[in-house]
This record gives structure tokens, sequence and C-alpha cells, in this order.
């Protein structure tokens, strides 16, 4: 039996199984990686955080025409079809606010915040829709990262714009000037309360994935990576996406839908008190079903229906 990726949006390229023939011809180096599974098929050890890296790379190379990605060792690794489905889920997002109709315009412009060493979100939404991003990160060292990606690959560079978030309490305070439009935001927050809940949820993940360890040392942080404000702050998700409703009202002229992943399906009924303590417009929440796994984000907008004709008249 192949290896198989779980089912994605339609139009997610991520379908089905890995191709790994294809995909180790256009990047040898995951070659050294791939092993025989139980049932007589191909896979890699998604366990080893380097086979993971190493997939991604070829994934990007292969699928997106994106060469040179790379992330420093530790780093949160990003499954790309689950990252590409966000990506879709948003442009249907555009389309259902807009009559059915994708936006015609061809410059779309997007906010991702916490685009972490990866880039992901901005190097898939170039590559899909052409959108124009602003990267922002609260890590200078993430953002030096990226750029050395954009380096290689200098179409996606003039479409994606770097900002380092100077102040760690703040979210669009700072990287939103006055002169900004955006059609959408974008967000993946830390899900963690703290560094010990991280690393409790790294344990239950290796021995989902048939490991053993007998310490939280003896395993990496997650067989995606991830570090400090990638994974946790202060309050878990719950607290950082409040904080986002909070200063999202301060900017609510400047975008059309405000977006944010929310991992913990708890978390939804008091972030939905939230934003209708914001007196948000209008309030979505969109579910990505892949496989046995349950996504969703919340999108809202503060945008009458006045507000948003005008909007799409300008701008789409």
């Amino acid at each position: 039996m192949p290896t198989t990726v779980q089912p994605f949006h339609a139009k997610n390229r991520h379908q089905g199984q890995y191709d790994f023939a294809r995909l180790t011809q256009a990047s040898p180096a995951l070659q050294g990686f791939i092993t025989s599974n139980q049932h007589g098929g191909t896979s890699i050890d998604f366990s080893d955080p380097l086979a993971v890296k190493t997939l991604n790379a070829a994934i990007l190379k292969s699928d997106y025409s994106i060469i040179g990605w790379d992330i420093p060792e530790g780093q949160l690794c990003p499954p790309i079809p689950g990252r590409a489905d966000y990506i879709h889920y948003l442009a249907d997002l555009l389309s259902h606010s807009n009559n059915g109709k994708y936006p015609k315009k061809k410059r779309l412009d997007v906010l991702d915040v916490g685009t972490g060493a990866s880039g992901i979100y901005p190097l898939l939404g170039v590559a899909e829709y052409a959108w124009h991003f602003v990267a922002a990160d609260i890590n200078q060292d993430s953002l030096n990262n990226v750029r050395q990606i954009l380096s290689t690959n200098q179409a996606l560079s003039e479409r994606i714009t770097l900002r380092l978030q100077s102040d760690p309490n703040a979210i669009f305070k700072h990287i939103v000037s006055k002169d900004d439009w955006f059609d959408l935001t974008m967000c993946n927050p830390p899900f963690h309360i703290s560094l010990a809940e991280a690393q409790a949820g790294t344990q239950r993940k290796w021995r989902n994935l048939g490991k053993v360890s007998t310490s939280d040392e003896a395993a990496p942080l997650l067989n995606f990576g991830g570090q400090g404000a990638e994974l946790w702050c202060p309050g878990g998700e719950l607290a950082f996406i409040e904080r986002m409703i909070k200063e999202s009202a301060d900017i609510q002229g400047q975008c059309f839908w405000f977006t944010c992943l929310v991992s913990k399906s708890a978390n939804l009924a008091p972030l939905k008190t939230a934003l209708k303590r914001a007196q948000v417009y209008e309030l979505r929440e969109v579910n990505m079903a892949q496989g046995n796994k349950q996504s969703r984000f919340l999108a809202w907008t503060f945008l009458n229906p006045v507000q948003q004709a005008g909007w799409k008249k300008m701008r789409w």
C-alpha cells in the first residue's frame, strides 16, 4: 500500500499519495530517507526531522518550483499539504465574498502574522495565487532565513515583504501602517500555554509515532520541530487570538477579512464571544476536514455591506 495523504481541498495538489519517484527525481537528497513500509510500499520516517525537512524541500521544488528552501535545525517544519489547505480556503473566502467570483484584480495583499523561518504561507500563496504578502515575525533570525530563501527565488521575492515585529506583545501594532490595505490576514498561532505543555504534547505525538523516550530531552521537540514563540505563549492560543481580535478593531477599515487558525475546538466559543464583544459585522467558521484530522479557522470582518461594496469596487 502506498504512503497516503488524507483528502484535502479540491484544489490542493497533495491528494492521494506521495510520488516518491517523482520527488526524488527533483531532489535526489530525498532518496537517502526513503524506506520500505510494512505494507510493501515506500515512505519516510516521519519522526525524523531531517527526513521531513528534506521531503518538504523536494515537494516545494517539484510542485511549486521553489528552490533552495531550508530552515535552521529545530525550527518549525510545516507539513505542506495542510498549510496549502489554509491558502485554498482563503481563496474560497474571497470568492464567496464576491458573489462566487474570484477577484479579477491582479494584486491582492495578505498579511501573514508569525511567518516563521519557513515562510511557508507566503511561499505557497504566491506560487498558487500570485498574492502579495507582508510576512511578519518577532524573530529576526527567522526573517533572515526567509530572506535567504527569497534570494534564490527572485519571482517570489518581488511579492513578499518582510517586517520585524519589534514588540513581542503586539500583533498588528507596529506592523500595519496607515497606508496598508489587506484583503486578508492569516495566522497559525502558538497554541500551548507553556513550554511544559508543549513538551507533553511532544511526548504524546512521539508515542503515537511508535517511538519511546524516557525523558523530554530524549526526543526532539516534535517531528515537525518548533521553538519558543512558534509553539507556546502565555495563555496559549486563546489569549493570543483574543489579543488579535482586540487589535484588529483598531485597523478594522484596513482589512476585509481577518483570519486565524484555531487548533482547539474548546476555544471556539470564547473566541466567538470575544468577536461579538468587538462588534464585528460578520463572522465565519471555516472547517477544513483532512481525513480524521479536523482543522478550522475563524474569519471576521468589520465592514458593513456598503463598505464591502466599496472595497470590492476599488480593489477586486
